[in-house]
């Protein structure tokens, strides 16, 4: 049995093939997630609410892929520089790639390259874009298990791909020898 599309929306399509269903976005090309740490060792973090479950979920500054009519064949690295700045209000100097995973390979094509940001500075108020409603939060490097801990305490939701990011830091920034 060939590829055969079962359903078309506005910004995902459900493929059926070998016995799979599975989805693909009509306008990305990729997601990005930004692991951006300030001069004073805070983790840049985000907070929005979220539609599907339906509360506010704790997040690394991340979007997609080319989903900008005006940026559609941007690298992943001009996205991560794009989403870092409308998310946050911040720029960085440097980034690092780090990794890239599928997000979930029995579901969607979809992967996600995390990018460390190191050298930031301020240069706008962030929030996001159109209907995006962000709140900045800096995180103590030093006492993020503690902050995470207390942000889900106060019934927040608390995104997967921030354990990932700080993993992915650790094995980047840990001294080799």
């Amino acid at each position: 049995m060939s590829k055969q599309l079962r359903y078309q929306g506005d910004y995902f399509q459900v493929w059926h093939d070998q016995g799979w269903e599975y989805v693909t976005r009509t306008h990305a090309n990729g997601i990005v997630a930004i692991i951006a740490v300030t001069a004073a060792n805070e983790l840049v973090l985000v907070e929005q609410y979220r539609p599907p479950v339906k509360r506010c979920v704790l997040e690394l500054p991340a979007g997609l892929v080319g989903d900008e009519p005006e940026h559609p064949t941007e690298t992943i690295l001009d996205a991560a520089r794009r989403e870092l700045l409308e998310e946050t209000g911040y720029q960085a100097d440097h980034f690092t790639p780090l990794a890239t995973y599928p997000v979930s390979p029995g579901m969607s094509d979809e992967s996600l390259s995390f990018f460390h940001a190191h050298t930031l500075q301020k240069v706008a108020a962030g929030g996001g874009i159109g209907v995006e409603n962000i709140t900045v939060h800096l995180a103590p490097l030093a006492n993020i298990d503690e902050y995470l801990a207390a942000y889900q305490q106060n019934d927040g939701l608390i995104d997967i791909k921030i354990y990932s990011g700080l993993y992915l830091l650790n094995v980047a920034t840990r001294p080799r020898g």
